[in-house]
């Protein structure tokens, strides 16, 4: 056996040497390599539990971590010499830890390269859902605040893309607020079902080492709110279970609409047409042909980048879907598509909380557009359901009133009042007073609605949940 083959952790029973395509498309460690300090994280807790019974002196443990502690120092720094060789992360940091521990050789004892990948991307998860969590409450604070100090601001709402109703810009801000809590709850239940420890399920089926399962998952953190210990109940299931990767690519890929169709808002806001908005020259970009153009390149990005993410979760469920158990290659594929979800929507959120902090309103430009009094047409409808008329009756009768608006090229409020009492009797002279935006917008003062009181108490209230979590 050549010295390259020695190297070869299954090489045993191998004649010849893995040919060069079989190691190019057999590598991972291109990508896993950002596992390793998870991966020495389970290997500290694995010796310590290796030593718990008596598998290992208390020399060999403190090498072992001595040598983990050093190996960690130069990934760190940045000067860990990767192998592809080597095939992944774990055998590049076991190589590398055999060239400085003898005892290196028993640290595999009881473990498989399936549980202990499973228990990297647990770990993994754990941490990428907190670090998107921060990110999620970075943008939530920017959207209360932007909406906060917008207060007065009220701009028509729209309903397929047509005038609807007018609402407070606050309102329909703190509308993403609702689907970015959301998010957070999502990945909120992403790390509950990560704290469950994989390790001692060894390839399938465990091992016949009297090994202790709950002294490592709490070494790793793995523990409930008492501190107990959790550990997974079937060893098939956890080498070959990738549910966590759905539910985590999922949580990502929802939270990219989300954040996709707030950049739409805001990406139709600055145009031209509707000129609501002013993005900031920082996340905006000019034509390389026409001067006068400046283009709202970043959440148009954002945008896209939700396609990627929804790809993602589309990628891991077409690759387990007729996978038998347990563990099969293929599974090798399921950590670019995580990694990469990951990836883009921390460079999202990044961007739309930086973007959101530089916004300006264009107010007489929304003034203008939501002095529009069609948009109080629905509280006509509602007056005269006060006065007895049934809904349907009065719905009919508004869209007489549009329709002589039209006939009349007259505005809405602007109506002879005889021409209105001769539709129906049921209009008085008062009815002009349904065309006030502070009226209407006051008037919607039930839970969830847009009156300026409701909404300053949904911003208080955010405002104190955000102050508890920082």
């Amino acid at each position: 056996m050549n010295e390259k083959n020695k190297q070869v952790t299954w090489g045993g029973r191998f004649k010849g040497n893995p040919s060069e395509l079989m190691l190019e498309i057999g590598e991972s460690v291109s990508f896993d390599h950002r596992l390793a300090l998870y991966d020495i994280e389970g290997s500290r807790a694995h010796a310590s539990m290796l030593k718990h019974v008596g598998i290992l002196t208390q020399e060999e443990l403190e090498a072992l971590h001595q040598g983990l502690d050093q190996i960690a120092e130069t990934i760190q720094s940045g000067t860990f010499k990767w192998d592809k060789s080597l095939e992944d992360v774990h055998m590049n940091i076991e190589q590398a830890l055999t060239q400085l521990v003898p005892a290196a050789s028993k640290l595999h004892t009881a473990r498989s390269r399936n549980d202990q990948v499973a228990t990297d991307m647990r770990l993994w998860f754990k941490d990428a859902c907190v670090s998107l969590v921060s990110e999620l409450e970075s943008v939530i604070k920017g959207l209360v605040e932007c909406a906060e100090s917008n207060a007065t601001v009220v701009i028509p709402g729209y309903t397929h893309l047509q005038r609807a109703q007018p609402v407070p810009f606050a309102h329909h801000l703190l509308a993403y607020v609702e689907m970015f809590m959301r998010d957070i709850d999502r990945f909120a239940s992403v790390w509950d079902a990560s704290n469950i420890c994989p390790l001692g399920s060894g390839a399938i089926a465990g091992t016949t080492l009297p090994i202790d399962r709950l002294f490592a998952a709490e070494a790793l953190g793995f523990v409930d709110d008492e501190g107990n210990p959790i550990v997974t109940q079937n060893s098939m299931d956890a080498v070959s279970d990738r549910d966590l990767f759905f539910d985590f690519a999922n949580a990502c890929a929802t939270s990219g609409v989300h954040l996709s169709r707030m950049a739409e808002d805001f990406i139709l806001w600055n145009s031209s047409e509707f000129g609501f908005v002013q993005l900031p020259d920082a996340f905006t970009t000019g034509s390389s042909l026409m001067p006068q153009k400046k283009n709202p390149d970043a959440f148009e990005l954002i945008r896209g980048k939700s396609a990627r993410m929804i790809g993602n979760a589309q990628t891991l469920f077409t690759l387990v879907k007729g996978l038998p158990l347990t563990y099969n290659r293929d599974l090798q594929e399921d950590k670019l598509p995580v990694f990469d979800s990951f990836d883009q929507l921390m460079l999202s959120l990044q961007v739309t909380a930086a973007t959101l902090s530089g916004i300006e309103l264009n107010k007489a430009r929304c003034l203008e557009a939501v002095s529009d009094p069609l948009l109080l047409a629905t509280d006509i409808v509602d007056y005269l359901v006060k006065k007895g008329v049934a809904f349907r009756d009065a719905h009919h009768l508004v869209g007489s009133l549009v329709q002589l608006s039209e006939e009349l090229e007259l505005p809405l409020d602007q109506l002879p009042f005889e021409k209105v009492k001769a539709l129906d009797k049921s209009f008085d002279e008062d009815w002009v007073s349904v065309f006030s935006i502070d009226k209407a917008l006051a008037e919607r003062s039930g839970v969830g609605m847009p009156s300026p009181d409701q909404i300053k108490k949904r911003i208080g209230l955010l405002k104190e949940l955000l102050d508890e979590k920082a």
